[in-house]
């Protein structure tokens, strides 16, 4: 009888399961390109067999470890702020008593989430040309404008800056949620002994969401090769590549501009190898260090 109930759950599940074969499990057998020299014409059964000899040539192009390079940085602190910013203004919104004034920033802040990178990214490019607002604060106090997105010296703090300001705001809705979670009577408990404000934050509010900054961290740990391809690709230009060309970026250019199929998917493999290595270890990280897993 039971059997009989739950058919009804996996039905439901069916068509995202069929998706997620479709368009997930199913375009892994493509991964045999990366050790093909592979011709669209011959297709994957007829093209040359070559082996490691593609990883080879990925570890001994000029670029490549430029190209690594900028991907771990970028991530990085993508996600260092990731971490820092949305916790720090979920505290500070969560000290704010009036609660118009409270749900009106919430609401601003999150706007930008859902705006996509194409969009965003003309946004970011009016803010930071040459006649944009920060050119003219800049120009106001007599000093010369900025290409901020024509430069290696600024692409790249701009990437992090901006990725950081789209996104805090989505990201502090689950540091409010853990929030709300903590036991109203420590702060009253603390309040008759007499601790101020900042010291309920430290010893009340920060170990009660702690985990769950611990958990957010660790999954964001794959992500360390993933330095967003969306926002790259709409703001980057051939005058950046130094600070700016990523992995995604350069399995985009290698395949589908430059037509070298084996070579894009070598660097695919590398990236979701070591992709799946930090998965692992980000699971076992979560389990270390508190009560919870990811899975």
């Amino acid at each position: 009888m039971r059997k009989k109930k739950q058919i009804y759950y996996h039905l439901m599940m069916f068509p995202g399961l069929f998706l997620l074969i479709i368009f997930t499990f199913v375009p892994m057998f493509g991964v045999v390109m990366a050790f093909q020299n592979y011709i669209p014409a011959k297709g994957i059964l007829g093209s040359k067999w070559v082996g490691l000899q593609n990883f080879k040539t990925i570890f001994t192009l000029r670029d490549s470890r430029q190209i690594f390079s900028n991907t771990i940085i970028i991530s990085f602190w993508k996600i260092f702020l990731k971490s820092v910013v949305p916790v720090s203004f979920a505290l500070l919104i969560n000290e704010v008593e009036n609660k118009f004034v409270k749900s009106s920033v919430q609401t601003i802040v999150y706007l930008p989430h859902f705006l996509s990178w194409v969009v965003f990214a003309s946004v970011v490019q009016m803010i930071f040309s040459l006649e944009g607002p920060v050119n003219k604060v800049i120009g106001s106090v007599g000093l010369e404008p900025i290409m901020f997105l024509g430069t290696n010296q600024w692409f790249r703090k701009i990437i992090i800056f901006t990725e950081s300001w789209k996104e805090f705001g989505y990201a502090s809705i689950v540091y409010f949620a853990a929030l709300t979670g903590i036991d109203p009577g420590l702060y009253e408990a603390a309040s008759i002994d007499g601790a101020t404000r900042f010291k309920k934050l430290i010893h009340i509010t920060l170990p009660g969401i702690l985990p769950i900054i611990l958990i957010m961290l660790t999954m964001e740990l794959p992500n360390i090769l993933s330095a967003g391809f969306d926002q790259i690709y709409n703001l980057y230009n051939p005058l950046v590549y130094d600070t700016g060309d990523i992995l995604d970026t350069f399995v985009y250019r290698m395949g589908m501009t430059k037509r070298q199929y084996s070579i894009g998917t070598a660097v695919g493999l590398i990236k979701s190898t070591l992709g799946m290595i930090l998965i692992l270890t980000a699971n076992k990280l979560v389990t270390t260090f508190s009560d919870r897993r990811m899975f």
